[in-house]
């Protein structure tokens, strides 16, 4: 059987184990897994059969980028992380070399979900789950008064930019911190409202940020595998335990709240759901049109969702799936060889 060819372009450092969950597959598949990156060093290669350097490129060039490696190496599979919504907005070019891509076709839809508020006001108009109390300023004014707004309401504050990934910018409001505790302690995402005032005030201008209730309970990672058409294959949630404890349970809320996201959105293929709990309430954090950097962990449920998704893109029949048994689950370092250099001894030591 000829390898299906598998394309990852710019990725975290856990698409490692998407790539050698992909090869290990419970089908017996052959695959070729194709990857690039700036740094031809990063450990997300190391999961890569063939590997390349990835230009420094945005918009429309790094598109053209992208389609000439599918083209040059007939790639079968292209799963994107870095600029998907530019290559959304290009597909049809893909489609025209023969290569699938694992991504929201809905430009719209995949805009708005890079966007916070702008995805929590359709989430809000939708009813379909609560989202946090929250402000977009543009200000530092705007952003003290935002801060006093929530806190007279009964909340604890934080904020973070309007269009960021991950934990990038996020801070919380604490205007009773030592300072000198926090100089000679841990690096910590705690400010007082003061001190982000003033540094926001000395700028001539910064992005959108949105200031926010905070969170404090329980936090859930969602993961959760369609069809190409957006039908709910699987879900798992998966529940922040402690240190690197990570639950996966058959949330009856959560698995409701994944079809109901599913039938609302069609998010195709890999999506991710991330809601955390304010005491008996659990809001939406947000939701990642891709493979979540936990994804592996929920992998232990038997579901290989990323294997999955390859195979559901290449018209292969996949079966609605369930987690079987609540399982408590953790992760270690792994060493890999990334170059060996061969020395030869001096004679004295042969």
């Amino acid at each position: 059987m000829k390898p299906v060819r598998v394309y990852f372009n710019r990725w975290f450092s856990v698409a490692y184990h998407y790539m050698n969950l992909i090869r290990e597959n419970p089908d017996g598949v052959p695959f070729t897994i194709y990857a690039t990156h700036p740094d031809i060093n990063h450990m997300s290669l190391q999961g890569a059969d063939i590997a390349e350097t990835e230009p420094e490129l945005t918009g429309l060039a790094y598109v053209e980028f992208c389609l000439d490696f599918c083209r040059r190496h007939a790639i079968d599979v292209f799963i994107p992380r870095l600029h998907m919504l530019e290559i959304s907005r290009h597909i049809a070019r893909f489609d025209e070399i023969g290569t699938k891509v694992l991504v929201c076709r809905d430009t719209e839809l995949l805009e708005s979900v890079m966007l916070k508020a702008s995805f929590y006001e359709r989430v809000r108009a939708t009813g379909i789950m609560p989202v946090p109390e929250y402000r977009i300023v543009r200000s530092a004014e705007a952003f003290g008064e935002a801060c006093r707004e929530l806190g007279d309401m009964g909340y604890r504050v934080c904020f973070k930019p309007n269009d960021s990934e991950g934990g990038l910018g996020f801070r919380i409001i604490d205007n009773k911190r030592d300072h000198l505790a926090d100089l000679f302690g841990y690096v910590t995402p705690y400010i007082s409202l003061e001190e982000a005032q003033t540094i926001l005030a000395k700028a001539s201008s910064f992005p959108d940020l949105m200031v926010m209730e905070l969170l404090e309970g329980d936090e859930y990672s969602i993961d959760c595998l369609s069809d190409g058409e957006g039908r709910l294959l699987a879900a798992v949630p998966r529940r922040k335990a402690g240190g690197r404890l990570r639950l996966l349970e058959r949330h009856p809320d959560f698995l409701e709240l994944a079809a109901r996201v599913a039938e609302t959105f069609r998010f195709p293929y890999n999506f991710n759901i991330q809601m955390k709990y304010n005491q008996e309430t659990a809001k939406l954090l947000e939701i990642n049109p891709r493979m979540s950097g936990g994804l592996h962990l929920s992998c232990l449920s038997g579901i290989n969702f990323p294997y999955l998704a390859v195979k559901s893109a290449l018209g292969g029949k996949v079966p609605a799936m369930e987690l079987e048994a609540d399982i408590l689950a953790t992760h270690i370092e792994q060493p890999v060889i990334v170059q060996r250099r061969e020395y030869q001894l001096p004679e004295r030591f042969n």
